[in-house]
């Protein structure tokens, strides 16, 4: 149980921090302060939740996990679940926040830190969703298996997260991470939802692959060669 609390916590965090710098202080920060809240939280959350649940926060992490081998499909369950809880909870708390705005918050005119495709096509959004989330996966198994470096694993992961969203906010919004994408989407309105199952389908399809490939030995064989 300490686990599920644990990744409730954390992603509770990484939807909060992260989607709270969207939604209030984008044009403050910029693209940059956005990406660095995203992969900031993920590095807090690893040093703080991770000796507890590994610090997932992410389904399509768990999902990538379960078929590498390296978690049970009972904890998987409790897992998602309670990544989803978490992600929801924080967006009805920045939800709440956001309502108290003086003069009050336009959702549909500034948005609600969902993500979704416009400048590219969904086919673009669709394949960097899976393929960054594939290469995540690559660095979470990497820098999470037996002989890393262990100490540096939560900054790795972190600043690989800072990384893809400074490659790809601009086309799908970056997220790789259903259980983010599903929390804002809910309180966005119609539009955001009828986007969010790419945000579902296409990171799992990447973290599968990683995790087969992981399982395999391809990466592990890449890792202990380097």
């Amino acid at each position: 149980m300490h686990k599920y609390v644990a990744e409730f916590i954390g992603t509770f965090a990484l939807v909060f921090f992260g989607c709270a710098t969207v939604i209030f202080m984008r044009a403050e920060v910029g693209l940059l302060g956005v990406a660095f809240a995203f992969g900031l939280s993920v590095v807090a959350m690893a040093y703080s939740i991770g000796h507890i649940s590994g610090a997932h926060l992410n389904p399509a992490v768990s999902l990538g996990m379960l078929v590498a081998g390296r978690m049970s499909s009972r904890d998987f369950s409790g897992y998602v679940v309670a990544q989803f809880i978490g992600a929801i909870a924080a967006a009805a708390v920045l939800y709440l926040i956001a309502e108290g705005k003086v003069g009050g918050y336009d959702v549909a005119a500034n948005g609600f830190a969902q993500n979704g495709w416009g400048q590219y096509g969904m086919l673009s959004a669709f394949v960097f969703e899976a393929a960054a989330t594939f290469l995540f996966l690559t660095v979470i198994l990497g820098a999470t298996q037996n002989g890393a470096a262990s100490a540096y694993a939560g900054l790795v992961i972190g600043l690989t997260l800072v990384a893809i969203h400074l490659a790809g906010i601009a086309v799908s919004g970056s997220s790789v991470n259903p259980a983010r994408s599903l929390g804002p989407a809910l309180f966005a309105g119609s539009d955001a939802l009828s986007q969010v199952w790419l945000y579902f389908v296409a990171p799992c399809f990447g973290a599968a692959i990683s995790g087969y490939v992981f399982k395999v030995g391809v990466t592990r064989q890449m890792v202990a060669t380097a």
